[in-house]
């Protein structure tokens, strides 16, 4: 298996290269380097903040985009980049959970969002290669027949167009299998549509500043590379919200996807969307699935992208499977329904946010009139965030939004009370590894390249050697609410069982909502 190991923190968060980000120019403006005035400040260069910064410029707003690395750079850039109106956590769960008519309302809302980017790549232009294609829902062998007549019956009420039908699609055997199809899904390069908003919103006098980490959020703008943005309005676009210490970590939880992209003959697969209905055995809530899809690769080749194996971030070896054999089990699952890949040549990870109902938080930020926040993309997150930004769009321009209400954070559920207290009781049972020893009894152990977490009396130390066998030592305790970190040996990353923030090597924050980095401790012996 090819690795393309050689991310960088500027472009991507993590160690693996995805595809998307192997195959677009890195996407940089300058730094922000005096203090600036806006309309609206959007802290974020993913699909979320590019385009809600999109849509508020089309209303005739002055905004200013800041992103702490280069555009795409967090997990926009490590997605597959399904757009999708199928959900992954069912329609007959939102109707038992939130009722009939908030299941018509999500169905909606994601058609409306695909039709959305269709119009923003025709309008602007952009060669992003956007395609309407079907998708397929089939089972999981965990999974029972009555799953899919569920899911038949509830998108037929929330207003879909699905089929039941008998054969799936290129995948080995997938004449003996039920499906249910959805009709006009889509496809696109995530990067190369980020580029072209990207350039669409300065050509409309946006500004956009990349390298230029936001601090210090208020009411009034935030500070960034030591410098006051003001503001009437903020948007948070960050996957999880830096803003937030503690209300909306408690309403959704971080889990880690893993991604392989094969090679594949072209014209061997046909080009659809295809789903698996999740592990129904699975020990997280999640009940995790896999997610492929076909993108074109050279002239010989297309791509092959295949997703899955899910965990809670920072907790891979509950399961006795760490981060990465994640791959191995995802190719195995792989060869076996799409036998006609050839080599793997990408493999990368990314971090979704799983709401606890299954909707995306995207609205006004609990307790603020003026702050803003695009969250809980759970597996839809191109869609989720396309909603996120039509919503925030209509709420600063004074216009009522059908789906505000449904995506509101600070909407309480409360039917969703055992999964509720199922992730908060693995949240707080993470806090257990304060008193306990580490795994790693010595960093003289350690090879270059690896890292991990020793115990120094009652202090928990990062530890990670570099190429040039230098050893790096940090505090191991995520400075957002106190978990110990996990080594995560395939991003190189150390990342927060708790809450999902995750730091570099070096232990430079790269996911939130941890706002800091690892303390350096130079000496602990």
């Amino acid at each position: 298996m090819e690795t393309n190991y050689r991310g960088n923190a500027k472009t991507t968060s993590g160690a693996h290269e995805s595809y998307w980000v192997a195959s677009a120019s890195p996407l940089s403006f300058p730094r922000l380097s005096s203090e600036a005035d806006t309309e609206i400040l959007i802290i974020g260069g993913g699909i979320a903040g590019l385009t809600t910064a999109y849509l508020l410029l089309k209303e005739g707003k002055k905004v200013v985009l800041v992103e702490d690395g280069f555009i795409g750079s967090g997990e926009t850039g490590r997605t597959t980049a399904h757009l999708a109106s199928a959900l992954d956590d069912r329609y007959y769960f939102i109707e038992n959970k939130l009722g009939e008519d908030a299941s018509k309302l999500a169905a909606e809302s994601h058609v409306e969002a695909i039709k959305l980017i269709a119009s923003i790549v025709q309008n602007e232009k952009i060669e992003c290669g956007f395609k309407r294609v079907d998708g397929y829902l089939f089972l999981h062998p965990s999974d029972q027949e009555e799953s899919l007549d569920k899911e038949y019956d509830a998108t037929q009420r929330a207003g879909l167009l699905t089929y039941m039908e008998q054969g799936v699609p290129g995948v080995f055997n997938g004449e003996q299998m039920r499906t249910l199809k959805f009709i006009s899904q889509a496809q696109f390069h995530i990067m190369h549509y980020l580029e072209g908003l990207a350039h669409a919103i300065i050509g409309m006098g946006g500004i956009i500043y990349t390298e230029t980490r936001a601090e210090k959020i208020d009411k009034h703008g935030a500070m960034a590379n030591g410098f006051k943005i003001r503001a009437q309005h903020i948007v948070v676009a960050t996957n999880t919200p830096i803003n937030d210490l503690f209300t909306m970590h408690t309403k959704q939880h971080a889990y880690r996807s893993y991604v392989i992209g094969c090679k594949v003959k072209k014209g061997s697969l046909p080009y659809v969307l295809w789903w698996d209905t999740g592990d129904a055995d699975s020990e997280w809530t999640s009940q995790p699935y896999h997610y492929v899809r076909l993108e074109e690769f050279d002239e010989s080749y297309d791509l092959l992208i295949a997703g899955g194996e899910d965990h809670k971030t920072g907790q891979a070896d509950e399961e006795h499977l760490p981060e990465t054999e994640r791959y191995h089990k995802l190719e195995a699952w792989t060869r076996q329904h799409f036998p006609a890949i050839e080599e793997v040549t990408y493999k990368w990870s990314g971090q979704v946010m799983e709401p606890i109902d299954s909707l995306g938080y995207m609205g006004k930020n609990p307790g603020d009139e003026n702050i803003y926040i695009i969250t809980g993309d759970s597996g839809n997150g191109m869609t989720h965030t396309t909603i996120g930004a039509k919503i925030i769009t209509d709420i600063i321009a004074g216009r009522e939004n059908p789906w505000q209400e449904l995506y509101s954070p600070s909407r309480i559920t409360l039917n969703v009370a055992g999964d509720y207290l199922k992730e908060t009781g693995n949240m707080a049972k993470q806090y257990l590894d304060l008193l306990t020893p580490s795994d790693l009894k010595d960093e003289n152990l350690l090879q270059a390249g690896e890292g991990g977490v020793i115990t120094s009396g009652l202090t928990k130390i990062a530890v990670y050697v570099d190429e040039e066998n230098t050893l790096h030592q940090f505090s191991a305790i995520c400075p957002h609410l106190g978990c110990v970190v996990k080594w995560n040996a395939d991003e190189q990353s150390f990342d927060c069982p708790c809450h999902g923030s995750r730091f570099d090597c070096k232990g430079v924050v790269m996911n939130g909502p941890a706002k800091t980095d690892l303390p350096s401790i130079k000496q602990y012996k």
